[in-house]
């Protein structure tokens, strides 16, 4: 016969082996999420290493110098004498 104290033991350690597949189960769900945020991480510096290199970019291409060196140079534009302009007003 099966005392009541063996049956609770047995209850136990049933308790124990399910509470130890939950730890190992909560780890690994915890190391691949520790590894997906490090690549997210990852790209996100990536995008803002290319984001600031954007930004160069568009200043640079857009210096009041190299804009009118353009109207110049591939639009033959020039800047209007005094008596060409006419003021507007309201």
């Amino acid at each position: 016969m099966i005392s009541g104290r063996t049956i609770f033991l047995m209850l136990l350690a049933t308790a124990v082996l399910f509470s130890a597949l939950g730890v190992v189960y909560s780890k690994h769900h915890s190391r691949k999420l520790f590894v997906e945020l490090q690549t997210l991480e990852g790209m996100r510096d990536g995008l803002n290493i290319e984001w600031g290199q954007l930004q160069l970019e568009q200043s640079t291409w857009a210096m009041p110098n190299r804009v009118e060196q353009i109207a110049r140079t591939r639009l033959g534009m020039d800047v209007p004498a005094p008596d060409q302009l006419v003021i507007v007003s309201p």
